[in-house]
């Protein structure tokens, strides 16, 4: 989304500053600008003209799917603050807070799972005239995404205690690529099982079974368990 303004000032770089801050840039290197009158004093103030200059600025992806996710919450007519931060890994993170949040989670993340993949398409969507740099969104609700993933990875250590003691296979329920990572990830710690990811893509389940003999390879390498992408 690009957004334009027109602004004057004593001097143009007053009018700069004012149009990134009018804009919601971050500095005057982040807008475009041109001069559309140059500032004259005047003699002793009589006639002095100010600057005045067409500025615009291309909104980061981030930006648009933060507006995306404001509108679909104040269409639901949900009393929710959503907020952009910086995430943990070169990503954007989105929250979502407030009461009756919890209806944006879903059975184990599924609406908030849907809601992450139409933020991403927001963000990344091709304008034509407008070159913008690919952005990660992730969403969040209520910090549910940190406490899932101590919820997978107490299951994995469960499951694979299972395994260990009864020296059978334990198959878990279909999950999606980042579930089945952190599963992937917490089973790699534990001596004595490995993973495995089997069915297709919306039926996509792990087993954990015992290992044998000791893989050469690497644990896990073998199965390709680590080349899970979300």
């Amino acid at each position: 989304m690009r957004k334009e303004t027109v602004v004057s000032a004593k001097t143009i770089e007053e009018a700069v500053a004012k149009a990134v801050e009018e804009l919601g840039a971050s500095c005057a290197e982040d807008i475009e600008y041109t001069v559309l009158e140059e500032p004259k004093k005047g003699l002793f103030g009589i006639g002095a003209v100010p600057a005045k200059i067409s500025a615009s600025y291309t909104v980061g992806g981030e930006y648009l799917a933060l507006e995306f996710l404001k509108k679909l919450v104040a269409d639901m007519e949900l009393d929710l603050t959503v907020t952009l931060t910086d995430g943990d890994n070169d990503d954007k993170l989105i929250n979502i807070d407030g009461e009756n949040a919890g209806v944006l989670i879903g059975h184990h993340g599924d609406t908030l799972d849907s809601l992450q993949y139409l933020a991403n398409l927001a963000a990344n969507k091709k304008q034509e005239g407008v070159k913008r740099e690919y952005v990660k969104i992730t969403v969040d609700v209520e910090g549910y995404r940190a406490k899932r993933e101590m919820t997978l990875r107490t299951l994995a250590r469960r499951m694979a205690d299972k395994v260990l003691k009864y020296k059978k296979s334990v198959m878990l329920e279909p999950m999606n690529p980042y579930e089945r990572r952190i599963i992937h990830s917490e089973i790699q710690h534990i001596e004595g099982v490995s993973t495995n990811s089997i069915g297709s893509e919306n039926n996509r389940k792990i087993v954990i079974y015992l290992e044998e003999k000791p893989c050469k390879k690497g644990k896990n390498e073998e199965f390709g368990a680590f080349s899970e992408e979300y």
